[in-house]
């Protein structure tokens, strides 16, 4: 029996290989469950622990977090942990170009 999306409930489930990417970091093709209907998917097991273990060997596991904006002055600011820092190579003092990117989304270009 084929499986139903529990994502729209329309469509049936199709073992493929798809691509995964983090953060614009290619991170192989994996086993995974596609709906014909809405496209969700679904990493198999096995394929979850292949794109972690990837993401950790190119140093991308963890870079992705929660920070809080704080007030300096008339000024709001935005900390960048430290990892994320390290992996960007981004140095004090250094510019950087800020741009909002759609109404919920804040981009920073590295010059």
């Amino acid at each position: 029996m084929v499986e139903k999306c529990p994502v729209c409930r329309r469509g049936s489930l199709r073992l493929k290989r798809v691509r995964e990417e983090m953060f614009g970091v290619d991170l192989g093709s994996h086993d995974a469950e596609v709906c014909s209907h809405c496209g969700e998917v679904f990493f198999t097991a096995e394929s979850v622990d292949q794109i972690e273990a990837r993401a950790r060997e190119v140093g991308l596991w963890g870079l992705a977090s929660k920070v809080k904006v704080a007030k300096s002055g008339n000024s709001l600011v935005v900390r960048i942990p430290s990892p994320l820092a390290r992996y960007l190579k981004l140095r004090n003092g250094q510019e950087v170009l800020v741009a909002p990117d759609q109404k919920h989304r804040l981009v920073l270009d590295l010059a």
